[in-house]
């Protein structure tokens, strides 16, 4: 066996014959400082549809990115063909950090967590009041999410016409979360979408809800007429919506008062997403669900290492027996961590 010895000449060196014929590997990736800037508006099998400037591009992900994936909502930077016509496809080179990751697992047990939607400033959770009947487990799960995450919260309440809303409202009046209630009626003339779109305004806002509550529906209310999406419509043997919406779509805000507007006078955008029948939150660390209660986080300082908030131990009684901040709201942050614990059906 010829050994090498330190002076060896080029032609001394053995090449193994790269057999594929393509340019052998290097861990020097290329820098694309003129990458475009884009936003993912849906994903499909692999492809992603982003928006660069005014353009609509069809998209994949780069090989360099390996097993990290894109979601609706992510800033990415392009190259390639960006003229978004036909049959054309470019390349994501690049994700952006995210300012917020909205997550759901399968159920408690599931290890893998799922990434809904990315970089969105609000969590709209729309729920009929009857018709099918409101699940406020669900409800606790999403405002988990919501705050785990760093969204901020919105409930919307829907089908006010078949039942009130008063009792649902007092269960989440001191977690202080805004809320809007709308009718079928105000969403047929647009009232509703009118209300609702004050609160969007210059926002990116998610929409969840299990199926049948009319999330779709709102939401074409809300953008551009040549946008909407199909919806269905309530079981009356289960009392549950068939799922129509079966990808997250980023949607514009329409800047008209009917919703009707297109071109560039966006206000926003909206992201519906698949109807959800359960929001497992295994990915959620307990931990952060405090930081949603700025009146109570003070009041852990005395807490054990490891405290669960839910304990003899927990120096949160105390805070809140020497009137630092409300008992309801102690009782709400505890609810809330017990959502982890039980199903949305308990």
């Amino acid at each position: 066996m010829r050994r090498y010895g330190k002076h060896t000449d080029e032609d001394d060196v053995r090449v193994r014959p790269n057999r594929k014929g393509n340019r052998p590997r290097t861990s020097i990736r290329p820098k694309h400082e003129d990458a475009a800037e884009g936003m993912v508006l849906t994903v499909d099998r692999g492809r992603l549809t982003c928006l660069v400037e005014d353009r609509v591009v069809m998209a994949m992900k780069a090989r360099e990115l390996g097993r990290k994936a894109a979601v609706v909502g992510d800033r990415v930077a392009l190259v390639g063909d960006l003229s978004g016509h036909k049959d054309t496809l470019a390349r994501i080179v690049r994700i952006a950090e995210r300012a917020s990751v909205l997550r759901r697992t399968a159920d408690d047990d599931d290890p893998y967590e799922r990434v809904v939607v990315a970089n969105a400033d609000q969590l709209a959770i729309v729920t009929a009041l009857a018709d099918p009947e409101p699940r406020p487990r669900l409800i606790d799960r999403c405002l988990v999410a919501a705050y785990d995450g760093g969204l901020e919260p919105l409930l919307v309440l829907t089908k006010s016409d078949l039942a009130p809303p008063d009792k649902l409202l007092e269960t989440y009046r001191t977690l202080g979360v805004p809320y809007v209630v709308t009718s079928r009626e105000e969403l047929a003339d647009g009232a509703a979408a009118d209300r609702v779109r004050r609160l969007l305004d210059g926002r990116v806002t998610a929409f969840v809800g299990h199926s049948g509550v009319g999330k779709t529906t709102l939401v074409n209310a809300l953008v551009p007429a040549g946008r909407r999406r199909s919806t269905g419509h309530v079981n009356a043997v289960t009392g549950r919506g068939r799922h129509t919406t079966t990808s997250a779509l980023a949607l514009p805000l329409g800047g008209s008062g009917d919703g009707t507007g297109d071109g560039g006078d966006w206000r926003g955008w909206v992201v519906d997403t698949p109807g959800v029948r359960s929001f497992g939150l295994a990915h959620v660390d307990p931990t952060r669900v405090i930081h949603a209660f700025p009146d109570l986080e003070p009041g852990t300082e005395g807490c054990p290492r490891a405290c669960s908030h839910d304990e003899p131990d927990c120096a949160l009684d105390a805070w809140v027996a020497e009137g630092h901040a409300e008992p309801a709201r102690l009782y709400s942050l505890r609810r809330l961590l017990a959502t982890r614990e039980r199903r949305e059906g308990d």
